[in-house]
């Protein structure tokens, strides 16, 4: 294993301290915790947006920290959900009193310690929501879930929702605005390599050299099929239409060709080539695209494509400024 880290037992930690360390205007980190909060936290009579997970995912989820994004995110062990009181921590670091809202990536651990925090939360008199982003469309059911994983979507959910909180709406509001992301957004991915929990130190899963995985998860789940690698129009093609199949997404749509942490921008273009032309064949209209890292699974090579169906509202919110140093806008 070949990683530029110090002990394996404490790289969210370092991370944690040199994220914050890189953008001291922007985030601060929450004593005690691995909590990364918005420097200005708690803004008052604000909605508190409040999303994490485990680690090995960068920029998700503490890169999306920052005006117009969120005001918090829990950072796990790598791959692993943060505990409830952790999230707890978090909620109060972002409480302004007008609630804190909750979006959480459809994983079991995920799902029920932002629950249990949420009541936490609730018995001391703070009002919480939540969202369940369940965006991936290559399984039902996977080792980590019951429905659908939560993938590179969120992020889509962190920008409209964290524009809609920084507006001034209510809890309700943020909420229902959330709600209507998850309804729209589709994603799936595949990878060619597996990656490598630095506390593991071995490969998470096996490929051979001349195999991809279509459909896997962000943490190295099983997909849909284990095939020989082919071109990056096939891979395009693949993914675009089992996405286009589980959804109406007539009309115009955002685009998220996301890198799994090993793919090089050149190949993410070359997907996103294909992925227009797909698109403009259908007559789909492309309002903006977004091509890079933004949900990761380590050092994995791979990538995935996210589709939103917009509308006046959802436009609007996603070309609100943002101040999140991994989606400047």
């Amino acid at each position: 294993m070949k990683k530029i880290i110090n002990d394996p037992n404490q790289v969210v930690q370092d991370m944690v301290d040199g994220l914050v360390a890189a953008f001291p205007k922007t985030m601060k980190k929450v004593e005690g915790t691995l909590v990364i909060a918005r420097s200005d936290a708690p803004v008052s009579n604000k909605v508190g947006l409040v999303s994490g997970g485990g680690s090995g995912h960068e920029p998700a989820h503490a890169g999306y920290v920052g005006k117009g994004m969120l005001d918090a995110a829990v950072c796990g062990e790598v791959f692993t959900s943060p505990t409830p009181d952790q999230v707890f921590e978090a909620i109060k670091a972002v409480d302004g009193g007008a609630g804190v809202f909750l979006v959480i990536k459809n994983y079991t651990g995920d799902v029920l310690n932002f629950e249990m925090a949420a009541e936490l939360a609730e018995a001391e008199g703070i009002q919480v929501e939540k969202v369940v982003v369940n965006d991936d469309v290559a399984v039902e059911d996977s080792s980590f879930t019951t429905g659908r994983r939560g993938i590179a979507g969120t992020v889509f959910v962190h920008k409209i929702a964290g524009a809609k909180a920084e507006s001034g709406a209510s809890l309700e509001e943020v909420k229902a605005v959330a709600e209507k992301v998850v309804g729209n957004v589709r994603s799936m991915g595949m990878a060619l390599t597996p990656c490598i929990v630095p506390a593991a130190g071995e490969p998470s899963f096996k490929l051979d050299n001349d195999e991809m995985e279509i459909g896997i998860g962000i943490h190295g789940e099983p997909g849909i099929n284990r095939t020989q690698i082919d071109s990056a129009d096939a891979i395009a093609t693949a993914l675009t239409e089992k996405v286009l199949e589980d959804h109406d997404f007539s009309g115009e749509v955002a685009v998220m060709i996301n890198g799994l942490g090993a793919t090089p921008e050149m190949e993410l273009f070359i997907v996103n080539k294909k992925v227009q032309e797909i698109l403009a064949d259908k007559g789909i209209s492309v309002y903006k695209t977004f091509v890079g890292e933004y949900m990761t699974s380590l050092e994995m090579a791979g990538c995935s494509v996210s589709l939103l169906k917009l509308d006046d509202e959802l436009k609007e919110l996603l070309d609100a400024e943002s101040g999140a140093p991994a989606f400047r806008m």
